[in-house]
């Protein structure tokens, strides 16, 4: 991807654990590099088709000057997130802050840190067998929709299938639905689970009935596992019922572990047709 460097930008900020640094304040400085597409600016020569560094270096300093933090990894965080969240055509970006002088009680230079942060491509199934299912799934993609950290959101059909692992319930109504995001993994995984005991779940029986049930299918192409999250979902290719609406969204995307494509497992279970 293509790159707007800024180098060394100097601001003035309160930032520190000391309460003479959250008064009296300092310099620091400030390097980002901005990935983006600039083909399109670099064949219209328009500025709105880029990124105006002009603007991210004063919003830069104003979010240092207004903004207090003990922590130059806070500021980091929350700057980088601001200025992923407020700026057209910025996928991600590379941040550093550099503190001159810190109060050590050594010589030194300066000390820094360097952040990378950007917006993940994320794919995920909801389903639901309880009450008013439509509604269930419409107030899970709402909750996703309300969230500042979530955008550019793609749902499917919503998909009527027959239960899976535990057959004795009520059929389900099945969706997929494709988005960025900023939160990680871990992040996005607590934030399903607070939308689905917002909407009435309960996890009493592995495959029973529920109201909302929200999985990641992807991240990016990552290949993650931990104690409660393993991405991709391990179970997706057996699915019908995720491939079928993921087909809808992203019939090419690649399993990065079984190195086919979506519509190619879909196939594989036999039924190809995208409804």
């Amino acid at each position: 991807m293509d790159k707007i460097k800024i180098q060394n930008l100097e601001v003035f900020g309160r930032h520190g654990v000391f309460q003479e640094e959250n008064t009296l304040g300092q310099k620091f400085l400030v390097n980002a590099v901005l990935y983006t597409d600039t083909r399109k600016a670099g064949k219209t020569d328009e500025l709105t088709d880029s990124i105006h560094y002009g603007e991210i270096c004063h919003f830069i300093t104003e979010y240092m000057r207004d903004h207090t933090f003990k922590l130059i990894e806070s500021a980091a965080e929350h700057l980088a997130e601001a200025l992923l969240m407020h700026t057209p055509h910025l996928e991600k970006l590379d941040l550093e802050i550099k503190k001159p002088w810190a109060p050590i009680g050594l010589p030194i230079e300066t000390v820094a840190v360097e952040i990378t942060r950007g917006w993940h491509d994320v794919c995920l199934s909801l389903g639901s067998n309880m009450g008013d299912k439509k509604a269930h799934l419409d107030f899970g993609v709402r909750e996703l929709g309300n969230e500042t950290r979530i955008k550019e959101i793609q749902v499917s059909s919503y998909m009527e299938t027959e239960p899976y692992g535990m057959k004795d319930q009520d059929v389900f109504l099945n969706a997929c639905l494709r988005m960025k995001t900023l939160m990680t993994p871990e992040e996005l995984l607590e934030k399903l689970h607070e939308i689905e005991k917002a909407g009435g779940r309960e996890r009493v029986k592995r495959w029973g009935p529920r109201t909302l049930d929200m999985d990641i299918i992807f991240y990016d192409d990552l290949i993650y596992e931990s104690d409660d999250l393993i991405i991709p979902h391990i179970d997706m290719h057996n699915r019908e019922f995720v491939l079928k609406p993921l087909a809808q969204l992203c019939p090419g995307k690649v399993h990065p572990v079984m190195r086919k494509t979506v519509l190619e497992m879909l196939r594989e279970k036999g039924d190809w047709k995208l409804l």
